[in-house]
């Protein structure tokens, strides 16, 4: 017996119908001897952080035969420290968050797709920024929920009282917004999403995985916690923490946010072990974090040469440069790639984007595109100023 709209031809998976030709994400993993297309931490852990993780890790081993603790109470309390009184908070708004406000998973993008099957699904629809992070969208198609694409400003930058607007037409139930934003690295003011959490009509999502690298003086989301209860701030380990295999990521929101977000999460679903290599890293932060500085100043070294040299470059407040804009990308992504330099392919048509990695990484990467032909790097001609519109998809 076969239920209603089931294919029954022998061999044929039966694939929701919305997701057939979709190809799984991620980015080209080439043995290459520069790799600066994922936006890695490219300093290891120090040798005291990997004794802190293999202590962590050998006094849960002999406990492995349970379940681990499945609301990761320990871990939570530990973030709401970090980010309290740790290098991304010294705030005084912040100071007093709790493990109840903080929620983790196994990445950020496992807390999105949590968010998304708590307040998105069936019938509603979420609402993201685009050029934005390429998961947003697919996350949102995998729960079943709609997706509205609106533009970002010219300069990438999103205008308030226009995105206020179309929020408020729009009605999503989730929007997302992403600080400083991937793939393009631009921060948002305080008062944009004041703006957009004042219009919105569900939760607002920041995703704020690069908050570290942000320069002095960027605000953080987290700031406007105490003012907006259906506010979410995203982070991850994987980038300033440099603990990418690690997969761990988090949130901060009101205590009764994540009491919703426990209906959704699978039983146990973060290890022992991951719990323990997190709680090793945040007892060391200071170590990770002390190439933060490192990679900022790479990374406004890299955007003051791609300038000296005729390039167009966005504003960044993340570990990566977005640059073009080429007549053909892919052909300057090959001809880096033939120098033994791998960068991604991403964003609007005509860009690029470079992580930012070790001196000795930038000097080669500089040295590639020093290389390739001129005709190659010619630059597209400029596009007309985009608009705010939404597009359903």
């Amino acid at each position: 017996m076969t239920g209603p709209g089931l294919p029954v031809s022998a061999g044929h998976l039966p694939l929701r119908e919305d997701l057939a030709g979709l190809e799984p994400y991620g980015a080209p993993q080439l043995d290459v001897p520069v790799r600066l297309n994922t936006n890695e931490n490219p300093y290891p852990p120090s040798a005291r952080l990997v004794r802190a993780v293999s202590d962590a890790v050998a006094a849960v081993a002999g406990g492995l035969n349970r379940y681990p603790d499945r609301d990761a109470t320990a871990l939570r309390a530990d973030l709401a420290a970090y980010l309290s009184h740790g290098p991304a908070g010294k705030h005084p708004a912040w100071q007093h968050l709790t493990g109840a406000q903080v929620w983790a998973a196994n990445g950020s993008n496992e807390i999105i797709q949590q968010l998304l099957q708590a307040f998105g699904g069936p019938g509603r629809s979420a609402l993201g920024f685009e050029p934005s992070y390429s998961m947003h969208p697919l996350i949102a198609q995998v729960t079943c929920t709609g997706w509205m694409a609106a533009s970002r400003e010219e300069d990438f930058s999103i205008d308030p009282g226009r995105a206020a607007s179309l929020i408020r037409d729009a009605r999503p139930a989730v929007v997302f917004l992403t600080s400083p934003n991937n793939p393009t690295g631009t921060a948002l003011p305080t008062g944009v999403i004041e703006a957009i959490c004042d219009a919105a009509p569900g939760i607002v999502v920041v995703d704020e995985a690069y908050a570290e690298f942000a320069r002095e003086g960027t605000p953080s989301a987290l700031s406007l916690l105490p003012r907006y209860p259906r506010l979410v701030v995203t982070r991850t380990m994987s980038k300033a923490f440099a603990m990418a295999g690690a997969r761990v990521g988090y949130l901060a929101a009101s205590a009764e946010l994540i009491s919703k977000l426990l209906i959704v999460r699978l039983p146990y679903h973060l290890s022992a072990v991951t719990q323990a290599v997190a709680r090793a890293a945040l007892s060391c932060a200071a170590e990770p974090l002390a190439s933060v500085a490192a990679l900022r100043a790479e990374r406004d070294a890299c955007v003051s040469w791609l300038r000296a040299r005729g390039y167009t470059v966005a504003e960044s407040d993340a570990n990566f440069v977005l640059f073009g804009r080429f007549a053909d990308r892919h052909a300057v992504w090959q001809a880096l790639l033939d120098h033994g330099v791998l960068i991604r392919e991403t964003g609007p048509a005509g860009w690029l984007r470079v992580t930012i990695g070790t001196p000795e990484e930038m000097a080669a990467f500089r040295e590639a595109l020093a290389l390739v032909p001129s005709a190659i790097t010619s630059q597209a001609p400029t596009l007309e100023p985009r608009t705010t519109e939404v597009a359903n998809t």
